[in-house]
């Protein structure tokens, strides 16, 4: 049976430490846990432990280390850049099966069709985590805030670099790129992004390519761009 796993941001040096009230509440509350059972305890960056309940507290619940371990990040790095959505509840839902799935970075982007532009770094963050600890991963997806497509497609530091759009033109197929390198995908908003934004990306050294066959929902998009990604990797 697997081990319980739970998020803690800091992970100190000490053998011994406390855990956080959040943490302590779910072992004490939720599961019932007792003292001398084992849990896995991860910082979302590579480093897990397994730990004993050595004095169980909802409020402050003190562990000791079994065992440490530590998982590097896995290459190459799959980011993602989607327009915002209007619908929060999808936006939502393509965070979590983004980080389910080992997404390294999103990056939540404005174009010149996005209408809602309100974010809350704080609960989609808090979605990711709880993504990241139910599929059992180390890394946690990196959310950033909202940035503007114009900035985006000039900061983007990733060897390969696509943009998926509906618009006619001339199209390779994501599911036939070979990813041997960090790579960024751009999915656009609901409406698709303009003929100029598809312009300004191809110049900034970004390849158009397709999803398949049929018009897809922003969050979708998103979601086939990342398996398909995922799958160009193995």
């Amino acid at each position: 049976m697997q081990l319980p796993f739970f998020y803690e941001e800091e992970l100190p040096v000490d053998d011994t430490f406390m855990l956080s009230e959040n943490s302590s509440h779910h072992i004490m509350q939720a599961l019932r846990m007792k003292q001398g059972e084992n849990i896995l305890v991860t910082n979302g960056n590579g480093q897990t432990l397994q730990a004993k309940i050595i004095h169980g507290n909802k409020k402050k619940t003190t562990v000791r280390v079994v065992e440490r371990n530590y998982t590097a990040k896995a290459f190459p790095e799959i980011s993602i850049a989607i327009g915002l959505i209007k619908n929060k509840n999808r936006l939502e839902w393509f965070i979590e099966k983004a980080s389910e799935m080992g997404i390294a970075a999103i990056f939540p982007t404005i174009t010149s069709r996005t209408e809602k532009q309100s974010f809350n770094l704080e609960r989609i963050k808090s979605i990711s985590v709880s993504a990241m600890l139910q599929s059992q991963q180390s890394w946690l997806t990196e959310i950033h805030e909202p940035v503007k497509f114009g900035a985006l497609i000039k900061d983007a530091r990733q060897k390969k670099k696509f943009i998926a759009h509906c618009s006619n033109g001339e199209k390779k197929p994501l599911s036939k790129q070979f990813l041997d390198h960090d790579s960024l995908i751009l999915i656009g908003p609901e409406g698709d992004f303009t003929s100029e934004e598809i312009t300004d990306a191809i110049k900034n050294n970004f390849i158009p390519v397709s999803l398949g066959e049929t018009r897809l929902r922003t969050e979708t998009a998103g979601i086939v761009a990342a398996v398909l990604c995922k799958l160009s990797c193995q």
